[in-house]
């Protein structure tokens, strides 16, 4: 889920920034220090903005550099447990798929694809079942709920994301278009026979 919050800091300004102009060297110090990093309370950073230096800075003895205290607004990504959330497939392994949902990777593991068998081709990036014959490639958009969340503030690459598709609804959204077919042509049916 995608949340905009106000969050306040402290920054380090080195000593050869200070001729600059301080709002831009804030600006550009507190993107490059929190963009792309993992929040305890707010999830994934993934843009900060609105960003405006709090009170005087502080040089601390012995350091020379300034302690700056900002608040900005950003917008992060939390993925919550049981939500559902579309993502495209981006790599496709022995033991299931990964895919791209927001600005982190998830695992959908082999025995969460589908309701059936899976044969997985990781050579050629395709997921096969063995009875129905839905397949599932790079790039498709599927849509899957979270089922488990660890997330590594200190490494957002290390963070972990656990996802089904073996409920109704969920999938790749191809399945889901062939899925609503055979219920339009039942519907059909159904008007026809209304008709007589």
């Amino acid at each position: 889920m995608y949340y905009k919050v106000s969050i306040e800091d402290t920054i380090r300004i080195l000593p050869d920034r200070f001729g600059e102009n301080l709002d831009d060297v804030v600006k550009q110090i507190v993107q490059e220090t929190f963009e792309g990093t993992i929040r305890k309370n707010h999830g994934i950073i993934i843009v900060a903005d609105n960003i405006e230096p709090v009170g005087d800075g502080i040089v601390i003895h012995g350091d020379g550099a300034m302690y700056q205290k900002v608040r900005f607004e950003a917008l992060t990504f939390q993925p919550e447990m049981q939500e559902v959330v579309d993502g495209i497939v981006c790599e496709i392994v022995e033991f299931g798929a990964f895919c791209h949902i927001g600005p982190i990777d998830a695992l959908i593991h082999m025995s969460q694809m589908m309701n059936d068998y899976v044969q997985i081709d990781a050579e050629n990036q395709v997921i096969t079942g063995k009875e129905k014959k839905q397949r599932l490639q790079v790039g498709d958009p599927v849509r899957a709920r979270i089922v488990a969340v660890s997330m590594n503030e200190l490494s957002a690459r290390e963070s972990k994301i656990g996802l089904t598709m073996r409920q109704p609804s969920l999938g790749s959204h191809l399945w889901l278009t062939e899925e609503d077919e055979p219920q339009k042509g039942a519907k059909d049916i159904v008007k026809k026979r209304q008709r007589r």
